[in-house]
């Protein structure tokens, strides 16, 4: 896994520009069963795929923290919501609260995830790539492709799979 989180960003690059074109083409003629079409490529990606050998994502990049992320796991902490953000969080350039720090506290070195059952939103969704109207979120998946390894697979799998 480590030769391939290492080759992932150079990956994502070279294959940039050939990506963006195809979300371009993408966004202006989604077909009718995009949804189905992604669930599938997700549903099968993630049969072979381990995120437990990799947490690249929980490594490198950092989740936004809703209100309801906030108060949820607040309470699994049995904290105050404030005690929480000023001990875990902090507001970045977009007024959102996101970690201080990365590779997330939460992060064990066996790469289980301490709060997993109360995890953030954006977590649980992670990498997005069963997301309904998915062709709307076409610049965050250009970015998580050189982050996941799952999601580069699924969006070569998905230009196999959709002509546009």
């Amino acid at each position: 896994m480590k030769a391939i989180l290492e080759e992932l960003p150079k990956k994502a690059a070279q294959k940039q520009t050939e990506h963006k074109k195809f979300f371009t083409k993408l966004k202006k003629r989604p077909p009718k069963n995009l949804d189905y079409i992604m669930q599938e490529l997700h549903a099968e990606e993630f049969e072979r795929t381990d995120c437990l050998t990799c947490a690249n994502c929980c490594k490198t990049t950092g989740p936004l923290f809703t209100d309801a992320d906030i108060t949820r796991i607040s309470k699994f902490f049995r904290m105050k919501s404030v005690d929480f953000i000023t001990k875990y969080l902090h507001l970045d350039e977009d007024n959102d609260y996101v970690l201080q720090g990365l590779p997330c506290t939460f992060l064990g070195a066996d790469n289980y995830c301490s709060i997993y059952e109360v995890r953030p939103k954006a977590c649980r969704e992670f990498p997005h790539t069963d997301r309904k109207k998915f062709h709307q979120i076409s610049t965050l998946t250009l970015k998580n492709v050189a982050i996941c390894p799952a999601a580069f697979n699924i969006v070569e799998a998905m230009k196999k799979r959709i002509k546009t």
